[in-house]
């Protein structure tokens, strides 16, 4: 048992998911006959779910795929894991897949809110025995409950979405995609919206951050209360939620401001999607309040500090905000243009 312990010493040492995950999956890698270990993220497209590898072993290593799932090539859809699918259903915590030559396959799903974004595959060379799996099981709960204490000091009380604090610790990370250690990753497939939105095979795909504050949101408080301002705060983050992809990442950064990393796309699509956002908030029936609307400014990631990054998405939005809002401004628009100009680094924002 020595060994189990330290490695859940090294586990629970972790404060970043994915490193936490690769832990885990190293830890159950040492017990004995084990063949492989996964972890799968289980998603839905178009109305179907699916199932891909996100974090394995290969060659030794542990990698982590950073791909979009919708494109990944390797997803397969979640019928083809028939006990794991009715494991899903029925809220179990645990599945044994049947046997097929001489590979034995447990399936421990990792349920947060209600919901598995996230689930570990266990294949060894003989069947489980009852105390194979309470070894299993307790790795995988201790595990679970250190993702959720993360998940928990990770969010925004009021919104749900990732806090600043998660933004600063993980948008160097985000940007370079070196993930350093026993990681590596692996580069996203392709862009993943939807077909009428893709531009030209020639247009390139870049990460986007786009700075996002609510219109006249001081208004709001004013005349309504800070209830309904809250109930505001909480619908726009809705409306986020579900006019980007599960791989984006959305932040609260306090107040009515609020951020968005878009992964792996081009600058036609970022147009058309930030655009939406925002009419969807715009055509959106507020209760007591009605109307609101959002300014959004945004600045490719691929050029700069992380500092830099955030204080030209900051510029744009500044400038949508004085020059009627309710619209989406493009950094590198506006300094072409000659409407800002360009600077090395914004000493406003400190983000380290």
């Amino acid at each position: 048992m020595k060994p189990i312990l330290q490695n859940l010493v090294e586990m629970t040492g972790h404060r970043d998911h994915l490193r936490l995950e690769v832990s885990v999956l190293s830890t159950l890698q040492k017990l004995s006959s084990i063949i492989e270990v996964r972890a799968l993220e289980l998603f839905t497209d178009e109305g179907v779910a699916y199932v891909r590898p996100r974090t394995w072993v290969e060659d030794g290593q542990l990698v982590s795929t950073d791909s979009e799932a919708a494109a990944d090539p390797r997803r397969e859809t979640l019928d083809q894991y028939p006990a794991l699918r009715v494991c899903v259903e029925d809220h179990s915590d645990s599945a044994l897949a049947s046997p097929r030559k001489g590979r034995y396959v447990l399936w421990l799903p990792v349920w947060m809110h209600d919901k598995v974004s996230t689930c570990l595959e266990i294949t060894q060379s003989r069947p489980f025995s009852a105390h194979k799996l309470d070894v299993l099981k307790g790795v995988f709960q201790v595990y679970q409950n250190y993702q959720s204490l993360l998940d928990y000091s990770e969010r925004d009380a009021l919104t749900g979405l990732f806090n600043r604090k998660t933004f600063d610790e993980q948008f160097s990370r985000y940007t370079m995609t070196g993930l350093g250690g026993r990681v590596s990753a692996v580069n996203a497939v392709t862009e993943s919206y939807s077909n009428d939105e893709c531009a030209a095979p020639s247009e390139p795909v870049q990460q986007w951050l786009a700075v996002v504050d609510i219109d006249h949101f001081k208004q709001v408080n004013d005349r309504f209360g800070h209830l309904y301002g809250d109930e505001v705060l909480i619908l726009i983050a809705n409306i986020l939620r579900s006019s980007f992809r599960s791989h984006d990442r959305i932040f609260r950064f306090g107040g009515e401001e609020f951020v968005v990393l878009l992964r792996s796309t081009t600058l036609s699509t970022a147009h058309k999607v930030f655009n939406r956002f925002r009419q969807a908030v715009q055509e959106y029936n507020f209760p007591q309040v009605g109307q609101v609307t959002v300014s959004l400014g945004f600045v490719s990631t691929t050029r700069g500090a992380p500092v830099e990054i955030l204080g030209q998405a900051d510029q744009a939005l500044y400038y949508a905000k004085e020059h009627g809002r309710n619209q989406v401004c493009f950094y590198d628009d506006l300094v072409a243009s000659g409407h800002l100009a360009a600077k090395v680094a914004n000493d406003d924002v400190e983000l380290f």
